[in-house]
This record gives C-alpha cells, structure tokens and sequence, in this order.
C-alpha cells in the first residue's frame, strides 16, 4: 500500500524505546507523516521518550501499573484492554488494531532490547503476520533498522537509505533465500542464495548513502544497525 493517503502509524511497545534525539540522529525522518500512535500496555509510558503522545492504548496491563492506567484515562486517551490469558502479545494486539485502523506504514518501536530476548524474536517474527502483508513495517531503535523482505508473491527489492559504513545484515527467514542481489554494498550479491544456517549474510557494510536489495523468492530479515561516530 502506498500514496499520498496512505497512513502512516507508529506503535510503542514496552522494550527499550530511546530518547528522540537518538532516533533522530540514526533515522532522520524516521517518524514523517505519521498520523497515529498506538501503545501496547506499558508502551504508554515509554512513548514521552520518543516525543510521542499515544491516541490508543491496548494490552493486559500487567506491565502498566494501575497509577499509569489511570494518567492514559485521565488524559482522554481510549484505551483497549484484553484479558491476562490470551494467545497475542500486546504488541501483536497494536498491530492489529494499527491495521484495523487503515495503517499502511508501521513503524514499531520498544520491540528490541530489554531482559527477554524470547520477546524480541518473537517482536521479529511479527513482521510476517498476515495482517502486515502488502504493508511496510520496521522494527526500529537508536542502532537497529529490521524489516522483512517477502518475495512469496513475486520479486521485490526494497531501498535501504543510510548513513557510509553502516551494518546490513541479511538473514533467510524460515526458509532460503532465493536470487538476492544487493547494490550500495561493500560485498554484493548478484542474484544469490543464502542458506538457512550458515551466516554469509552477516555484518555487510554500506559504501554510500543508498543502497538497496532485491530478492526473486523466499523471505529475507534485513538488520540495518547504524554505528554512531566513535562507537565500535
């Protein structure tokens, strides 16, 4: 989905979300356009972070305390509650709810970092759900860019703007990776596989501020991790 009306949604999960001028600093206009926030439980409180007010909170709240509860209602801000035992993370439930309203562009943030990192896979494993197909989705930090490439349907390529000497990894997902060819990149591809196991795709290196990726079938995870002047 594209085009002018196309609505663009930033969801906030309740991972490690960075201050806004960190996001600024290594994804200048990452947040443009965007037309709706959505928080997933203790998201809500992590938003201000971003320079982000939410306009929807769904979740269990078992990571929002009952104080936290009570500012996002006293604020005017609806919000969607589910039940503790339910099979969707809350991040999933913002996603859905995003799509549901319209969304076509997600940027999610609070997906990385934090103490479990079974939630930070199971946050990359959301960018297949089925709502996100035909929608652009990021995962997004202060170093890390993750999106994922799909070419079940057909050949697709994506552009991959950024900073020189920034980090492209390319990892198969679930299964190989077929004719992926890469330009704007310091070890390039030309319409190759890469294998689920061996990590070929591992820690490439951007020449320039463009670069992009293409792939004839199968599903890639494409990492951009950006390395802040100074910092290895």
């Amino acid at each position: 989905m594209s085009g002018p009306q196309a609505l663009h949604a930033i969801l906030v999960g309740d991972g490690d979300v960075p201050a806004r001028p960190e996001l600024d600093a290594a994804w200048p206009g990452w947040d443009a356009g965007a037309g709706l926030v959505v928080a997933a439980d203790g998201g809500a409180a992590k938003a201000p972070l971003a320079g982000l007010r939410p306009d929807l909170v769904v979740g269990d709240a078992d990571s929002l305390d009952a104080a936290g509860l009570a500012a996002v209602r006293a604020a005017g801000i609806p919000v969607e509650l589910a039940p503790a035992a339910k099979d969707e993370s809350d991040l999933e439930l913002a996603v859905v709810a995003a799509v549901a309203r319209g969304a076509a562009r997600l940027t999610i943030l609070g997906a990385l970092g934090g103490p479990r990192f079974d939630h930070a896979l199971a946050n990359a494993w959301l960018l297949a759900h089925a709502a996100l197909a035909g929608r652009a989705a990021v995962l997004l930090d202060g170093r890390a860019r993750v999106r994922l490439l799909d070419a079940s349907r057909g050949a697709v390529a994506v552009e991959l703007p950024g900073a020189a000497g920034d980090l492209v990894t390319l990892l198969p997902f679930a299964a190989d990776a077929l004719g992926v060819t890469t330009v704007g990149l310091d070890y390039p591809l030309r319409d190759e596989p890469l294998a689920v196991g061996p990590a070929r795709g591992l820690s490439n290196v951007r020449s320039g501020p463009e670069a992009r990726v293409s792939l004839r079938g199968g599903r890639l995870l494409i990492i951009e991790t950006h390395l802040a002047k100074g910092v290895p």
